[in-house]
């Protein structure tokens, strides 16, 4: 919850409901919100809308603190930064159960809003960064030899084209494409730096995940014998 005393403590029970429903995250959704149009509305819905298609969770409201968690799904999350608007995007790597439930929003009752366009840029920084923590971080280099592929195909495209004049037209090269000549060098020379990332980064995800000993998946029931037996899981 905020300090703001915008947050209301009777709704506690009902997040409470929900958890016991089976949900191991419960987030609030300020339906219907009290704040400025143009400074906190519209850019909250457009960077929502955003965060789910990016996340794949569907939730309406990620910037709300009102959430209510299980202990066993929390307790090994590690935030960085302002990432924690993003929690509920960055358990759904482990296939938690998340709900969302309306929640009252009042004029805050002292201070003023820390939060507007430029808090509005850092969030879409923000998305970046998650879109890479859920899709690419045990798998880099897919990530950045996209990247490579682009800027291979971009420099043959262009080499195509400059090999096509010299030996069609009899236009040399660097006498009157020497500029389309040097980007096609270092469109390769790009194309290699991102495909050498790539493998330095897949190199760093193996030390990280084997030093630390994290899963890459996520454990909620071990099955033995007929019987269920609840299983907590370091990932």
């Amino acid at each position: 919850m905020d300090g703001d005393l915008q947050h209301q403590p009777e709704e506690i029970p009902a997040f409470l409901e929900k958890l016991e429903e089976g949900y191991d995250v419960v987030s609030g959704w300020r339906e219907k919100r009290v704040d400025n149009l143009v400074m906190r509305k519209i850019p909250s819905r457009i960077a929502n809308w955003i965060a789910s298609k990016v996340s794949g969770v569907n939730i309406h409201d990620f910037g709300t603190t009102f959430k209510a968690y299980k202990r066993q799904v929390i307790e090994d999350l590690n935030l960085y930064g302002e990432m924690h608007r993003f929690i509920p995007a960055l358990l759904s790597r482990d296939g938690v159960r998340i709900a969302e439930l309306p929640i009252k929003n009042i004029e805050r009752p002292h201070g003023a809003s820390n939060y507007g366009i430029g808090r509005t840029f850092r969030v879409a920084l923000d998305l970046v960064t998650l879109k890479f923590l859920l899709g690419y971080a045990t798998r880099p280099l897919h990530f950045f030899g996209k990247a490579a592929f682009y800027c291979f195909i971009a420099a043959f495209a262009l080499g195509c084209y400059l090999m096509f004049d010299k030996l069609c037209y009899k236009v040399p090269i660097f006498g009157s494409h020497g500029p389309l000549a040097m980007l096609t060098g270092l469109l390769i020379l790009i194309g290699f730096g991102f495909v050498s990332t790539g493998l330095i980064g897949e190199l760093i995800s193996r030390v990280y995940f084997e030093a630390t000993q994290r899963k890459i998946y996520a454990v909620r029931k071990v099955h033995r014998s007929g019987r269920q037996t609840g299983c907590k899981d370091n990932a």
